[in-house]
């Protein structure tokens, strides 16, 4: 005997994408969602991030860790709210577990919303949470097989930041490789590449942001 399931498993999963997209767009909060492999340098690109823009937009941060509050309190230093997600064992956030956080921000007194997911090139790229845009870092220390053996991650991706690449003179990594397998799987990918430690092409990053601020704005 077959059973057929017809029952979508995902439609609670996807129902909550739609509430937080539809509280965000009410707000004209601009959500980025960002993805890494643990030690890429997400936390790192955000405090540098919120020093750029800090004073000029009101940023606040969901940071999800598997465990503890330290990337949490780097950003809380710096003076912007920051909710913490503890997924224990999970690999991902979901859009269910960032709809319980919405209750403790102001949308409509927030510019931008960064959402830090759980490091991991997998289980994260598969998930809405709600956003405008999902980007991903990948640090010049990881290697150019990342793109090519996680393509569905880079493949989902609105922005692929290379990062780090202040260590290019120590390390084999080539920019021009990563920028042409990114291009091969996603065309219309945005690629930039800078280092959140010296701010070497951090320019390119904060005026993309602004820029697709004033289109979160507009509409």
């Amino acid at each position: 005997m077959k059973v057929h399931l017809q029952e979508d498993i995902l439609k609670d999963q996807k129902r909550a994408a739609a509430f937080n997209r539809e509280r965000f767009n009410l707000s004209k909060t601009l959500v980025i969602n960002l993805m890494s492999s643990p030690g890429a340098g997400k936390t790192t690109l955000l405090e540098k991030t919120i020093k750029n823009l800090n004073g000029n937009y009101r940023i606040a941060v969901i940071e999800g860790d598997l465990a503890t509050e330290r990337d949490a309190e780097r950003l809380r230093a710096l003076g912007v709210q920051t909710v913490q997600i503890n997924t224990v064992g999970g690999c991902h956030l979901d859009a269910r577990m960032i709809a319980k956080q919405l209750p403790h921000f102001h949308l409509e007194e927030i510019d931008l919303l960064f959402i830090e997911n759980i490091g991991n090139l997998v289980c994260p790229s598969g998930y809405d949470l709600g956003q405008n845009y999902k980007v991903v870092l990948l640090s010049v220390p990881e290697g150019n097989d990342k793109i090519p053996k996680y393509p569905i991650m880079f493949r989902r991706t609105d922005m692929t930041i290379i990062n780090k690449i202040d260590l290019l003179p120590f390390v084999d990594f080539d920019l021009a490789e990563a920028e042409s397998d990114l291009r091969a799987i996603h065309p219309e990918a945005h690629f930039k590449a800078l280092s959140a430690k010296t701010g070497e092409g951090f320019e390119s990053w904060i005026d993309w942001l602004r820029d697709v601020h004033q289109t979160c704005t507009r509409h």
